[in-house]
């Protein structure tokens, strides 16, 4: 399916799905092991790189994924959460899951998800993202892939993916986010991400704090997996690091995490430097410093969601002030007090005029918390806003004036929902929205 009305049930299949997330998140491996099994352990059939960070691990996936597609590989790559459509957490070769498939493995899962749950009882029903997982596992197999790059959804030890064996484990960041699930400090966080580390298996590790690596090496050690850092290889100069079609100095972090990642590749896989190079410089990642135009303005779409990556908006925001000379006007939005907060101290200072934006999610942080979170030493004017309202048509933004530039952050899902009014047409697999 490129275009037109979705196919018939897939409305009934998007509620099932959505539904599951009523019952929470549901941390553990058992529930996704068992399902696997009854389909065969699709997970076991086609090699993998397991990519799990606070920050950058979706950017990772992607530059790994073109790397091993430039490699002559038939990739299959899985991510979340999605921006506009679900089938976006699962590709192969950058195609992405149709509605009708979508309809299709629900209806093959759902009577196996009613098996576990009539076994053991309701918190054995697997859950929306172990459905979602399931999928990636089948279509990767069913699809012909010959490796695929699997990312974390949240944590890394008792996260859905963690049933795979991978070629090599990552860990591209660790910052403090998810905390009431992962841990309030580095170091524990950084030990429930470690649990991607398999024995014998080695493991990338990209720019973490100094207690969560000290974490990261005992956790490696014990299981004989060969670390390899990204400062270690290439310092903190980020001028030697590889170059990539992402923009940022983070993402050249980003870049030679996943070069170390597929030189540790067997030979068998075929990554070559001359792929390598040509996977960095063919990245299409949505959403992350993402420049386009709306109206002959520009725009940039940025999902820095977390304290971590404030710090990383805070510096992308700098450069591009020495680069126009201009204050943006930003459309914020985000979930949660900790990671709105940053978010606004860094927009106070490089922007002109903030617009106060509430996704239409349960956490989503409101108006009157947005507004409290502001420093007092912004002089410039907030405003409530709706996305409905800043962005009525494909091709149009009203907040700000003619000339001035826009900047979108803060959550996934603000950046989601924009999209899904700037591309309200766009079927799978058809272009994006035009890049800058």
């Amino acid at each position: 399916m490129t275009s037109g009305s979705p196919p018939a049930g897939y409305a009934a299949t998007q509620d099932y799905l959505f539904g599951l997330k009523s019952a929470g998140v549901k941390f553990g491996v058992d529930r996704m092991r068992l399902l696997s099994a009854l389909l065969g352990n699709p997970e076991r059939k086609v090699p993998c790189i397991h990519v799990a960070g606070t920050n950058g691990k979706g950017s990772v996936a992607a530059m790994l994924e073109a790397i091993l597609r430039a490699s002559g590989q038939r990739t299959g790559l899985y991510t979340s959460p999605h921006l506009v459509r679900l089938g976006e957490r699962v590709q192969v070769n950058r195609g992405m899951l149709t509605e009708e498939e979508i309809t299709a493995f629900a209806g093959e899962l759902k009577p196996l998800a009613d098996s576990l749950a009539s076994k053991g009882g309701p918190d054995d029903r697997p859950t929306f993202f172990e459905f979602m997982t399931a999928m990636a596992f089948l279509q990767f197999v069913r699809r012909g892939c010959t490796f695929s790059v699997i990312e974390v959804g949240l944590g890394g030890r008792l996260d859905a993916t963690n049933i795979v064996e991978p070629e090599v484990s990552v860990v591209t960041s660790i910052g403090l986010d998810h905390c009431e699930m992962l841990g309030n400090t580095f170091e524990a966080i950084a030990g429930e991400k470690a649990g991607v580390i398999k024995p014998g298996r080695p493991v990338v590790i990209g720019r973490v704090p100094l207690g969560a690596e000290t974490t990261l090496r005992r956790v490696a050690a014990s299981r004989g997996s060969r670390l390899v850092s990204v400062r270690e290889e290439y310092g903190d100069d980020v001028e030697r690091y590889p170059r990539t079609s992402l923009e940022g100095d983070y993402q050249r972090w980003n870049a030679a995490t996943a070069t170390l990642a597929a030189r540790l590749l067997p030979p068998a896989f075929g990554v070559t430097q001359e792929a390598i190079e040509s996977g960095l410089g063919a990245v299409d990642w949505p959403g992350r410093w993402q420049r386009t135009v709306l109206g002959g303005r520009l725009a940039i779409l940025d999902a820095s969601h977390n304290p971590e990556g404030a710090g990383v908006l805070n510096s992308n925001l700098a450069h591009l002030h020495l680069e126009t000379g201009r204050l943006p006007v930003a459309i914020v939005g985000a979930l949660g007090a900790m990671r709105a907060g940053p978010l606004l101290e860094v927009l106070s200072r490089h922007c002109r005029e903030i617009h106060l934006v509430v996704p239409h999610q349960a956490r989503a942080t409101c108006h009157a918390e947005l507004e409290a979170l502001v420093p007092r030493t912004f002089g410039g004017r907030t405003v409530r806003s709706t996305v409905e309202e800043l962005f009525p048509s494909p091709s149009l933004c009203t907040a700000g004036g003619r000339d001035d530039i826009i900047v979108v952050t803060g959550s996934i899902y603000l950046l989601g929902e924009v999209l899904s009014r700037l591309e309200p047409k766009r079927g799978p697999g058809e272009g994006r929205l035009q890049d800058f």
